[in-house]
């Protein structure tokens, strides 16, 4: 009998930041600014790299305590400054922990920006969940709001 399983799940998370589209749109184009909030916070070791065009890679390394977490997309549409589709896989160590299909909006509200992303995922043999994701996902958005609030341009 194999440990091999699949779960599949699919989850939207809306944010309004106080930040024009354009503002919101460069913090996750521009490979320098991504790496300001992109990942873990704090003492952690991540090695990041965006290349964001159709056909594009990011690929982030994390060194934890429980092991190393990789993060391997690839841009499959984008529409500047409305959307952007990626495929990505997730690893801890050698395991792939998950392969998804992301989908990031951008909307104008008011003076600031609506997001919404919506991810499409299978979490495997029992290393990666839906719920966890959701909420590591959130909380990712949430650390752009500091980020956009700190920037401030």
């Amino acid at each position: 009998m194999s440990d091999r399983s699949t779960v599949h799940s699919t989850f939207a998370i809306e944010r309004t930041y106080e930040a024009a589209p354009t503002r919101v749109w460069r913090a996750w184009a521009d490979p320098e600014e991504k790496r300001r909030w992109f990942g873990p916070q704090g003492p952690a070791k991540a090695e990041h790299e965006l290349e964001f065009r159709v056909g594009g890679l990011e690929r982030m390394t994390v060194q934890s305590p429980g092991g190393a977490y990789k993060f391997i997309a690839r841009f499959q549409d984008i529409v500047e400054g409305e959307r952007f589709i990626h495929t990505y896989e997730m690893y801890l160590d050698d395991a792939r922990i998950s392969v998804s299909v992301a989908t990031v909006v951008f909307e104008a509200a008011g003076g600031g920006t609506k997001l919404t992303m919506t991810e499409q995922g299978v979490f495997l043999d029992d290393l990666d969940s839906p719920a966890a994701r959701e909420h590591g996902t959130g909380e990712l958005l949430d650390t752009l709001a500091g980020h956009l609030q700190s920037t401030g341009d």
